[in-house]
């Protein structure tokens, strides 16, 4: 199994950027809900499934998905859910980080699509232990919005890291790990970037950026994807991608025209734009992983 021990001088810098991160995440979607896409996203099967097209997607895949309860340090265990690829080889694992409404049945789809992929996908409730309850589409989203924002970052990704050396310890597993989030999971995921030497790959969907000065840690390559109508996480962008730069790090990113803030969920949204959007971001998602993880 793998750990990370990192002595905590050398986190609080970090992980003070990603608290801020995310408290400004979190007090940004004060008036976000999950509303209905504009106009209904035809459903690829190449593709995750937009927020309407999950539970159909789950009820209708027929891979092997799980629930597991995953012992995290200090008295503490993280619930997730496990999807394996068909294949007869060992796969990669993909953690996937789910957004500031909580493990919804979309990051479970979403899950279930890296496993079509090829990949070991597991999504942990970063909210375990919180009291959220369960509405029909997963967690409540309000309840999840209202809890997400009193997570410590060092707890986060305590538990980040337990669900990976769960997953890399996994039979059917190999020792190669990346994580993709979204939103306010997409902000997380590039936070473990800086947190975890032992990552391999990264993918960040329209996530705030760290704190330039925290990025001298990051290790792993980092794949940026975003929404041209997105100007808070937008802002984020150049300031990270030249601290990156000057320290030799590989961070590329992708500005999708016209398509807004939670394109891969919201694929009807944006006359169009967004499903532009989902459809070149996520084969770009696929070979990125590809390229750092199948090795």
């Amino acid at each position: 199994m793998r750990y990370h021990r990192i002595p905590l001088a050398l986190l609080l810098l970090p992980f003070a950027a990603a608290c801020a991160d995310n408290a400004r995440a979190g007090e940004d979607h004060v008036g976000h809900t999950q509303e209905p896409a504009a106009a209904a996203a035809p459903q690829d099967p190449s593709l995750p499934p937009d927020a309407e097209g999950a539970n159909d997607r789950l009820a209708a895949s027929p891979r092997h998905g799980e629930w597991v309860m995953i012992p995290a340090g200090d008295g503490d265990s993280v619930r997730a859910w496990v999807v394996y690829p068909e294949r007869n080889t060992p796969a990669p694992v993909v953690l996937v980080v789910h957004e500031i409404f909580g493990l919804s049945n979309w990051i479970r789809a979403v899950a279930d699509q890296l496993a079509a992929d090829g990949f070991i996908a597991i999504a942990p409730d970063l909210l375990t232990g919180h009291g959220v309850p369960d509405g029909p589409d997963g967690a409540d989203p309000e309840a999840a919005r209202a809890a997400i924002r009193t997570l410590q970052p060092a707890d986060i990704q305590r538990r980040l890291d337990a669900v990976a050396d769960y997953g890399v310890a996994l039979p059917a597993a190999t020792d190669r790990y990346g994580i993709v989030g979204f939103c306010w999971g997409g902000g997380t995921s590039f936070a473990h970037a800086v947190h975890a030497p032992d990552l391999d790959a990264a993918v960040v969907y329209y996530g705030s950026s760290p704190d330039p000065a925290a990025l001298d840690s990051v290790q792993a390559p980092v794949l940026g994807l975003y929404g041209s109508e997105d100007a808070r996480v937008n802002a984020t962008i150049d300031p990270a991608a030249e601290a990156l730069a000057a320290a030799g790090k590989t961070f590329e990113t992708e500005i999708y025209p016209g398509a807004g803030h939670g394109f891969l969920r919201q694929q009807g949204g944006q006359e169009g734009a967004n499903l532009e959007a989902a459809r070149a971001a996520w084969p770009r998602t696929i070979a990125w992983f590809r390229q750092y993880l199948e090795r």
